[in-house]
């Protein structure tokens, strides 16, 4: 008897002939699985690990086993194969899938039917063709005449006299064993896979007025792997296994902490188990809790950051964070895995809006961070050369602060190699504020450190006492008056 496969449409149009194509092996259950006991390991980046046994009778001697519903995107050279008794020979991965376009691509050479409908009377009529080509559409052969199937709507159909060998409905794993004894046994498969990944979406709601925020943590599961898992254990890995790629960044971090979070740890990694056994399904994005806590504490940052020599034409918006903690103490008390925190606030009727979002690198417990959530509508921040002048090397030497003393002597001395010019600049920094309320904003004068050639430089004179962050960066925290402005000034003196 011959098994024939029908399409439906005109040959080239996925969407007009998979329902038809489908047909040649459907299954009545449409969560029938081959899947035995299955467990996942799912990393950051669309990686993961897929332990599945199953219980299958195994003849004595050399025989060929094959596994459906294995990933389509499995790491074949990753495969661990093991039963009892049982060694194995060769395997083969076939993911050459069952499609409307396979089975054509499949039938170049072949003779399929086709089967056309009149649409005004109804009569059907049936050809016989040979599929010449399928490179930008299906060239067929029908007796001495050459034709194009177009897809144009009208009712054609190809029947095909049978689905190939090498074309399967699903993923399949087949291997070649040689077995010692006969008899029905646990097999394991282990392998890597893509296209099935997790991250973390947090949810902050801010409380400006009591400075907290109340935030919730959800795993986003992602697969894409073409196949669905049943039922499956599921524990997803915080952490970066070296896979030849990069890992994610810190961002927002500014102060990475050093207490270890109450979580079970797999190496340098952390785990984060989901509750109960779960179906994650092909082509699906799931979200799992596994973080909720109220009334953290947080507070609004603006913040500014000023080039060296930075001369503004016209006034800056300051960017706006909130800055919390990860600690203990602080109420939050987790690591935090690599993902985007959206932050909330509620307005005037108490309905939660949306305000910024930035994203967070794997962050330890007890760390400090500050996200930017956008740019601040109502404080700006112009920067201007005020004055910038030569000095003379006495002069230069005038603001030296230090001297290198040991036991009441001079023990080191400065030798001038070349002669040098010195630099006096003032910045001058304009703050606005148009909010009714007074705020702080931070300025973070950067690009002080030229390097090994010119790395002296000197503050002799500052209206807000700064604080030097490090050789390149010195902050100034300044207040500005509700509906107000404030200028302050800086002057340093520099080789360059």
């Amino acid at each position: 008897m011959i098994n024939r496969t029908i399409f439906a449409g005109c040959g080239v149009s996925a969407a007009a002939l998979l329902a038809a194509a489908a047909a040649a092996q459907s299954v009545p259950d449409p969560d029938a699985t081959a899947q035995g006991d299955v467990a996942l390991t799912i990393y950051n980046g669309g990686m993961a690990l897929v332990q599945d046994v199953r219980q299958l009778n195994i003849s004595a001697g050399t025989s060929r086993v094959e596994f459906p519903d294995v990933s389509a995107s499995i790491q074949a050279q990753t495969l661990s194969f093991a039963a009892a008794n049982t060694t194995i020979i060769e395997q083969n991965f076939d993911y050459d899938l069952l499609t409307p376009e396979k089975l054509m691509e499949k039938a170049v050479g072949q003779t399929v039917t086709l089967l056309r409908t009149n649409p005004a009377t109804g009569a059907e009529t049936r050809e016989r063709a040979k599929v010449l080509s399928v490179a930008g559409g299906v060239v067929i052969q029908i007796g001495d005449r050459i034709e194009v199937l177009r897809d144009d709507g009208l009712p054609v159909r190809v029947i095909f006299d049978r689905v190939p060998v090498n074309l399967r409905a699903r993923p399949t794993l087949s291997v070649n064993l040689d077995s010692t004894r006969a008899g029905t046994r646990p097999v394991s498969l282990r392998y890597l896979t893509g296209g099935l990944g997790w991250s973390a979406d947090y949810v902050a709601l801010y409380d400006e007025k009591n400075d907290t925020i109340d935030m919730q943590g959800w795993v986003t599961l992602t697969n894409n792997t073409g196949t669905t898992f049943h039922q499956a254990d599921t524990v997803l890995v915080a952490g970066n296994p070296s896979s030849g790629g990069r890992g994610f960044g810190s961002r927002g971090l500014t102060r990475a902490g050093t207490q270890a979070a109450a979580r079970e740890r797999l190496g340098d990694f952390y785990l984060y188990p989901i509750s109960g056994r779960t179906t994650v399904a092909n082509a699906q994005t799931k979200q799992v809790s596994f973080l909720d806590v109220q009334s953290v504490p947080a507070r609004k940052v603006y913040a500014i950051s000023v080039g060296w020599q930075q001369n503004d034409d016209q006034p800056r918006n300051v960017q706006s964070s909130i800055a919390f903690s990860t600690a203990r103490d602080q109420g939050l008390g987790d690591a935090l895995p690599a993902g985007t925190v959206r932050f909330y606030q509620r307005d005037s009727e108490g309905t939660p809006q949306f305000i910024g979002e930035n994203s967070i690198g794997h962050t330890p417990m007890g760390s400090d961070l500050s996200l930017v959530t956008g740019d601040a509508f109502d404080i700006t921040v112009k920067s201007e050369i005020e004055k910038r002048e030569t000095i003379t090397g006495a002069e230069w030497e005038k603001s030296a602060r230090y001297r290198v003393i040991q036991d009441g002597k001079v023990v080191s001395d400065v030798q001038v190699e070349r002669p040098k010019t010195f630099y006096r600049t003032t910045m001058r920094y304009t703050l606005t504020n148009a909010k009714a309320e007074p705020v702080t904003v931070d300025i973070t004068q950067v690009g002080l450190d030229r390097g090994w050639w010119a790395n002296d430089f000197r503050i002799t004179s500052e209206d807000v006492k700064g604080e030097q962050r490090n050789i390149d960066q010195r902050r100034y925290s300044v207040s500005v008056p509700a509906e107000g402005e404030r200028v302050i000034r800086v002057t340093y003196e520099t080789r360059y």
